[in-house]
């Protein structure tokens, strides 16, 4: 690494204290590069074991990596902490500014410990860390603290301003983070963690440079990976009309879940369409930092007064596949308009859209079948399409006025241990499933998952590429999945877009890292994933996790999919034999 290179520095941060310190940890990133296998190593640095996610203890970490501010698509930034939902590995994914201005102020990592006596924010500005008075914005949702802080906030630079909502600050375990108004921390419960620690936001302003190794090899690369980006048809995809062109191919392919997975096809699908949103409601396209590929869509929703004849308000909402999934077709509801409607209320409150759609779908289910009734649910009329009572519902859930709704905040597996209907509660390894039914390699990647989040395998791409033509055994598929995840180990440590994982090829990544001063070759990345996936593995089981004891929701292999032979039995031999795997992969030394 670059010995003016600023990205060994770790900033540490004590809410309790309130007090802050930087050291230089190269040992750490030159180990890991970056991302996640450094947010990992300080997650078992800082994590004591069988701490509260809800305590003091639980540290939040966010980390870079040697690309960022560098090349094109290497604009993540990972959060590391122990997730309030599962009880186990926390891990988020967020774009936007907020890498590049972590980047830019100097740090390859933040660690926050400690909590708060009262709402705080931080104010990180070149070597300087503010403590702000936040009470005054505690109980206002996203999109209002955002103008106030960047009303408060002066000064030169890049800037990422991340806080929570209500949800954040009344402990919703899957709570999220939001970053720019359209991006988030969304999976695993990161905002509550923030809300344990009355830590309302975090704003980053950052204004250095970056050295690298040579400049007309950095320019000549650089124009390398730009050019394929933009030229890449699955890019160009991505730009026209999002991750939510990915509706209607599922949905005919038969793996869109559709009312809580009792079917999987949605006859509503075209009202929710990537296609229907980019004729009739796209506002504008927004793109990360430092990407050229602009798949931030934003749909523009005009709406009536109530009380005022002539008079429209204009909402700007984000949508994207998972949420238009979660909160959609899995909802029944087949109207775009009613759709942004509910995002609009997810997005002011901060609630993860994904956990949270599948949560009422098992409410509404629950309540078809009699095991909850209008007792528990105060009211709200839980329906399949009904937009107006669910948003009733949400609003509920962030309220807790009932020991019902205190149950749904703590997540679909918790509330069906108390009020039944488990078989059909669809969560893995405690976290909601994400929007594939296209067979086992979707529910087995999710299930076997170092984070159980849809973006960390690529089991829907084998059930869609490989499965539909032969049928692979539990042992092959298992070993496809997990060598998929090893690799996206490496790309998460160099916070590089998943979406760019067909560009970023091993041989690309080591000439990438030799200009920005590592000396790495593809076998060295090869090993360096497998080490990160075992880190991540040894934190898991050292919290009580154990990959054959992951609970399997019926209704997977009840519901049919595209591959015909999906079932328990597969499923439940495949989990054994990445036990096993997994197992002998972390007791196995890495050279």
């Amino acid at each position: 690494m670059l010995n003016n290179d600023p990205l060994a520095n770790v900033l540490y941060i004590d809410l309790s204290k309130r007090i802050f310190k930087v050291e230089k940890r190269h040992d750490l990133f030159e180990k890991y590069m970056g991302g996640t296998g450094v947010a990992t190593a300080l997650l078992h640095e800082e994590c004591p074991e069988n701490c509260d996610p809800l305590g003091p203890d639980n540290p939040v970490i966010f980390a870079v990596g040697p690309l960022t501010a560098l090349f094109p698509l290497a604009s993540k930034t990972v959060a590391m902490f122990k997730s309030p939902l599962t009880g186990n590995l926390g891990e988020s994914h967020c774009g936007g500014r907020s890498a590049v201005a972590i980047r830019m102020a100097g740090c390859g990592a933040i660690v926050i410990k400690g909590a708060s006596s009262m709402p705080v924010y931080l104010s990180i500005d070149g070597n300087q860390v503010y403590f702000r008075d936040a009470s005054s914005l505690w109980g206002m949702g996203n999109f209002a603290t955002g103008r106030i802080i960047r009303e408060n906030e002066t000064g030169a630079g890049l800037r990422a301003i991340m806080r929570i909502g209500r949800a954040g600050e009344n402990l919703i375990s899957y709570a999220c983070v939001t970053s720019e108004t359209y991006r988030h921390f969304g999976r695993l419960g990161l905002g509550a963690v923030f809300g344990s620690k009355k830590l309302k936001a975090l704003v980053v302003s950052g204004k250095s440079s970056l050295p690298v190794s040579n400049h007309k090899t950095y320019r000549k690369i650089y124009d390398e990976v730009y050019k394929t980006a933009v030229d890449s048809p699955v890019m160009k995809k991505y730009h026209d009309l999002g991750t939510a062109e990915n509706i209607m191919p599922l949905n005919d392919f038969g793996g869109l879940p559709t009312r809580n997975l009792k079917e999987a096809r949605f006859e509503g699908a075209s009202g929710i369409s990537g296609e229907t949103f980019a004729e009739q409601y796209l506002g504008r396209r927004l793109a990360c930092s430092h990407c050229p590929v602009g798949c931030i869509h934003i749909a523009a929703l005009r709406e009536p007064y109530e009380d005022e004849a002539y008079f429209y308000k204009t909402s700007m909402i984000s949508y994207d596949y998972e949420p238009i999934y979660s909160l959609g077709s899995m909802l029944g509801i087949s109207s775009a308009s009613d759709f942004l409607k509910l995002m609009d209320k997810v997005e002011v409150w901060g609630m993860d859209a994904m956990s949270l759609g599948v949560i009422l779908a098992w409410a509404t289910e629950a309540r078809e079948r009699g095991l909850i009734s209008e007792k528990e649910t105060g009211g709200a009329e839980l329906e399949w399409g009904n937009v107006k009572e669910y948003i009733k519902a949400a609003g509920y859930i962030v309220s807790q006025p009932n020991d019902f709704y205190k149950a749904l905040a703590r997540g679909v597996e918790h509330v069906a241990s108390i009020y039944g209907g488990e078989n059909y509660a669809l969560a893995f390894g405690g976290n909601e499933m994400p929007g594939y039914h296209t067979g086992p390699g979707a529910h087995l990647g999710a299930l076997i998952g170092a984070r159980h989040s849809h973006l960390d395998n690529g089991g829907y791409g084998v059930d869609q590429k490989t499965l539909v033509n032969r049928k692979m055994k539990p042992e092959e598929l298992v070993d496809t999945l997990l060598e998929e995840e090893r690799w996206r180990q490496v790309l998460s440590s160099l916070v590089v877009c998943f979406f760019a994982r067909g560009i970023y090829s091993p041989e690309l990544v080591a000439r990438l890292l030799a200009v920005a001063g590592f000396d790495l070759s593809t076998d060295d990345l090869q090993r360096i994933g497998k080490e990160i996936h075992s880190e991540k593995y040894r934190f898991k089981i050292r919290e009580g996790f154990a990959v054959d004891s992951v609970r399997i929701p019926e209704r997977i292999s009840e519901t049919p999919s595209p591959i015909s032979w999906l079932n328990e039995s597969y499923l439940k031999e495949a989990l054994k034999y990445a036990q096993k795997t997994i197992s002998k992969e972390i007791n196995t030394p890495f050279l």
